[in-house]
């Protein structure tokens, strides 16, 4: 697995490749803007174009840039959902112009409407926001979620109805956190679970959907639907879950990136992450 963690960009955008190299990461992800507005300044091209600059320099393997937490492609709104389909078509333009392979979006919640009606609305909507994009390479990855409340996506058969709905196989695919899955009730602590889970994602969505790892342990228990990340090693998913899953053929060379909690120290703001980066890498290890 291709380790990594995701970057703050709040000392600019091609700082974010030197930042993720300092701490070892042969992986990132970013956001391309301000997560909590809507509206972002456009991506100047001299911007982009040291930022690919960067990425090469510093011999990053995969990047991926995860969408705004404030798009709701499920909701029954009209308002709220034209506002997100039109920023996912500014966030799927962001990538491409920075030249990164995945845009990693969650599907988003149906506030009460239910699953059989929240469920098409978000494939129309990705399906939309593809096609007015006019971006050719850059591939939709749908998130796992915990199933905390009303959101979509916290089973593997509806993730599939998704891409299915979506209708775009080449530009669609899967991002699978840990805690989300494990939060949804996918035991990845024993070799008998994990070998449920890994059965099911396959026979379900297929080894290929699978583009990136949220790599995240669990502070919640097992079934919770709680969404509470914890460091590696130091939650409910603990080192043998990891273990199983860095080490697994089916996900080699897939990027597995870090959301894991940061530190208070200004100095050395990711040092956690480095610190999960060294144990993640241990587990590839012979034990």
């Amino acid at each position: 697995m291709i380790f990594g963690a995701h970057i703050g960009i709040s000392g600019g955008l091609a700082r974010a490749p030197e930042e993720a190299r300092r701490i070892g990461c042969d992986a990132m992800q970013i956001f391309s803007k301000n997560q909590q507005q809507w509206s972002a300044r456009p991506l100047e091209e001299e911007v982009a174009r040291a930022f690919r600059a960067a990425v090469r320099e510093q011999k990053i393997r995969a990047t991926a840039v995860h969408a705004s937490y404030l798009i709701n492609l499920g909701s029954p709104k009209p308002e709220l959902w034209k506002r997100s389909q039109e920023a996912l078509v500014d966030e799927l333009q962001r990538a491409e112009l920075l030249a990164i392979p995945s845009l990693v979006l969650h599907p988003g919640a149906h506030t009460g409407t239910g699953v059989a009606a929240g469920i098409p609305r978000v494939a129309e909507g990705a399906r939309a926001a593809l096609e007015q994009s006019g971006t050719r390479h850059v591939r939709l990855l749908l998130e796992t979620a915990a199933g905390q409340g009303s959101t979509l996506g916290a089973t593997f058969e509806e993730l599939r109805e998704l891409l299915d709905r979506i209708g775009r196989p080449g530009r669609t695919g899967i991002c699978v956190d840990t805690c989300h899955v494990f939060a949804a009730g996918w035991d990845l602590t024993t070799p008998e679970g994990y070998g449920r889970f890994r059965d099911r994602l396959d026979a379900t969505l297929g080894r290929t959907e699978v583009r990136l790892f949220h790599l995240n342990d669990a502070k919640s228990k097992l079934g919770s639907h709680v969404d509470r990340h914890a460091n590696i090693g130091e939650g409910e998913i603990g080192l043998a879950g990891f273990r199983r899953v860095v080490t697994d053929p089916l996900f080699a060379d897939v990027p597995g990136v870090l959301e894991t909690p940061l530190g208070n120290d200004p100095k050395d703001p990711y040092a956690a992450y480095e610190k999960d980066l060294r144990t993640l890498r241990s587990l590839l290890k012979p034990s």
